[in-house]
């Protein structure tokens, strides 16, 4: 029963062609999972391929995926006035980059590359069993959100996003669970609302509502992740920097709230981390609830300049602290 609930959770990949991945390989991923390593060696370039894969189903979503990830790279906000309706020569920018793109999991096949023949140049894409040939000059960026996978960002989800994170959160009548976890987080807070149509909002102990962005980062990271765990039901969420803004002291309640939430709404979750404290913090609660579908990876540069993946399961995890190959953020 419970291996046909997570059936659709990624348990390994091959990436190629992708960023800073020529040829890479992994595999041994659980229900949450916590990917480290050095700066700049490639964690959110993995993430970036695997939610680019989870997204593989046809090319409409895939297409939204790749938008995605430029966007959230570039700081752009695809529905500001100034960008809006440019999809097509943002994402014909992101195709002609790369002309090659191969992913590969238990879920998800996907090939992406360009091809030319007697002057005539047409992106090939290859879902599952479908092969689809476009011609360059006839190219539209039509896109569908798949409505259970979130990317989060360090800094947290933009405020049509965030809206969409707590719609879910109501559907679900869990605006109470959600209200007593950002107590827990900030005591000087009471609940959050999203006022007037799409502006996030926080009530603080003096009966005052103040907008989510005067409380920091850390808060809005926060608040971002909690919804999304309800919203990414069923599907995945991506969490790039998932300490950022949160200090270490939160670390146990953060960790507690991911893998008792993602349990209960059947979410895989992926997360990026530089800090020991968030490492050693994610193993101690995970030992705490006992919970067995984790994994811990390190991404590495091997001296030949190939990409090398070491994971860490449950089992390995409760022996043992990782002290290598990752830089701790201080505080």
């Amino acid at each position: 029963m419970q291996e046909e609930k997570n059936k659709h959770f990624i348990k390994n990949i091959e990436i190629k062609n992708f960023k800073c991945f020529e040829d890479f390989k992994a595999e041994g991923f659980g229900r949450v999972n916590l990917i480290g390593g050095k700066n700049n060696v490639g964690k959110t370039a993995f993430m970036e391929a695997v939610y680019v894969n989870s997204h593989a189903e046809t090319l409409q979503t895939f297409l939204h995926a790749l938008i995605k990830i430029k966007s959230l790279r570039d700081m752009l906000d695809l529905f500001d006035d100034k960008i809006k309706g440019k999809e097509d020569t943002l994402l014909k920018n992101i195709l002609e980059f790369s002309n090659h793109l191969y992913t590969s999991s238990n879920i998800n096949q996907t090939l992406y590359e360009i091809e030319e023949q007697n002057g005539i140049r047409e992106y090939i894409f290859k879902f599952k069993d479908e092969d689809i040939r476009v011609n360059i000059n006839a190219f539209s960026a039509t896109q569908e959100y798949e409505k259970n996978i979130r990317f989060i960002d360090n800094l947290g989800l933009n405020k049509s996003d965030l809206k969409n994170a707590f719609i879910a959160v109501q559907i679900r009548d869990k605006e109470d669970i959600v209200y007593k976890y950002i107590n827990e987080f900030d005591n000087d807070v009471l609940n959050f609302k999203i006022i007037g149509g799409d502006i996030p909002q926080c009530k603080t102990v003096t009966g005052e509502y103040r907008d989510l962005n005067q409380f920091g980062d850390g808060l809005k990271h926060f608040i971002s992740i909690i919804c999304s765990l309800y919203e990414c039901s069923d599907g995945y969420l991506f969490i790039d920097e998932i300490d950022n803004g949160v200090h270490y002291t939160k670390l146990d309640l953060l960790w507690k709230i991911i893998l008792t939430i993602s349990k209960e709404q059947n979410v895989q979750v992926f997360s990026t981390t530089h800090s020991k404290e968030c490492i050693e913090s994610y193993v101690k609660i995970a030992k705490e609830l006992e919970d067995k579908d984790i994994s811990y990876s390190i991404i590495s540069k091997l001296k030949s300049g190939k990409l090398h993946h070491s994971l860490y399961d449950y089992d390995l995890l409760e022996n043992s602290v990782i002290e290598q190959e990752h830089e701790v953020r201080g505080w």
